[in-house]
């Protein structure tokens, strides 16, 4: 009987791998590909993206894991391609086509239509998501051929600008806030212009402070030697750029991993009154975590860093 071979001992890393992901894949199974590549201990990822759609996905390592909520709550930008006049069960390319209808439609048309969508809109969400009803997600019910009834949901679309018009497909770049759906976008501008629409492709090209400009494939990752890979990792911190910074003394330093609340005063180099800053170690930069900056100058202590991690 053949021996069973060892298994291999994940390590622990820490940092962000800012993932240009291909289409095809599930979010899930490049996550399982990288950490297996990284030999990572604990891993997740920011927010999904759909099978068909690529671009920028954060992975979050180690540390990085506590603060992958503040990527789930952050703004996106994404450059997507609609196709005009072909509706799908899906919003997009892997739904089967429900009707198809002709395209006459302007440039003039075509703004006016994409003004009505800029700001505050409310969106239904599709029933091929992952939202859950009752403990499924909704796919699931989609697949069964079950339709339920959905809340539409509020959401802010900051820009929405036309790229390219070549009859039947509009390129088109957006900024919006957490929780849209740039396929139920598509498909609403679409009905507005009265042909229908789905979505022929999407791509995710920043999701906060973080862009495309740094990120590697699952191949490029794969091609690199193993012990070269972890250097491909963003720091920690690369998560939480858009707060303000303070630095503790090697005393405020240690009180605060320990969870206690410090009056900072006039220490900490604070630059502003108040709200959620990154907080450091003076003498090194180390990152120790997350907190809250409140009234008085008192630091309330969030999410910690384990001792030892950056």
């Amino acid at each position: 009987m053949a021996q069973a071979l060892p298994k291999k001992i994940r390590v622990p890393v820490h940092g962000v791998l800012l993932l240009d992901k291909a289409a095809g894949h599930s979010s899930n199974d490049v996550l399982i590909k990288a950490k297996r590549l990284l030999n990572a201990q604990k891993a997740g990822h920011t927010g999904t993206l759909d099978p068909f759609a690529t671009g920028l996905l954060p992975l979050c390592f180690g540390e990085a894991t506590k603060f992958a909520q503040d990527l789930l709550d952050a703004d996106k930008t994404y450059e997507t391609v609609v196709h005009l006049g072909i509706t799908t069960t899906t919003a997009d390319t892997e739904g089967e086509v429900v009707e198809t209808r002709n395209v006459e439609v302007t440039l003039e048309r075509i703004e006016a239509v994409l003004a009505q969508f800029r700001g505050d809109i409310d969106q239904v969400p599709p029933m091929h998501s992952a939202l859950k009803r009752d403990g499924k997600p909704l796919y699931e019910y989609a697949r069964a051929g079950v339709t339920l009834e959905r809340e539409a949901r509020r959401v802010r679309i900051y820009t929405l600008d036309l790229l390219d018009y070549r009859a039947p497909f509009l390129t088109l770049r957006v900024h919006c806030s957490k929780g849209t759906y740039i396929r139920v976008l598509g498909q609403d501008i679409g009905e507005a212009l009265g042909c229908g629409a789905h979505l022929q492709a999407l791509r995710r090209t920043q999701v906060g402070a973080l862009s495309l400009d740094a990120a590697v494939t699952l191949e490029q990752l794969a091609e690199t030697a193993d012990g070269e890979r972890e250097a491909l990792l963003a720091p920690v911190d690369a998560l939480l750029s858009t707060f303000p910074a303070v630095s503790l003394s090697e005393e405020l330093a240690r009180r605060f991993l320990h969870g206690q609340r410090l009056a900072l005063g006039k220490e900490g180099h604070v630059q502003q009154t108040a709200g959620r800053v990154r907080v450091y170690r003076e003498s090194d930069r180390s990152l120790l975590g997350t907190a809250q900056l409140m009234e008085f100058g008192v630091l309330a202590p969030e999410r910690l860093i384990a001792t030892g991690t950056h």
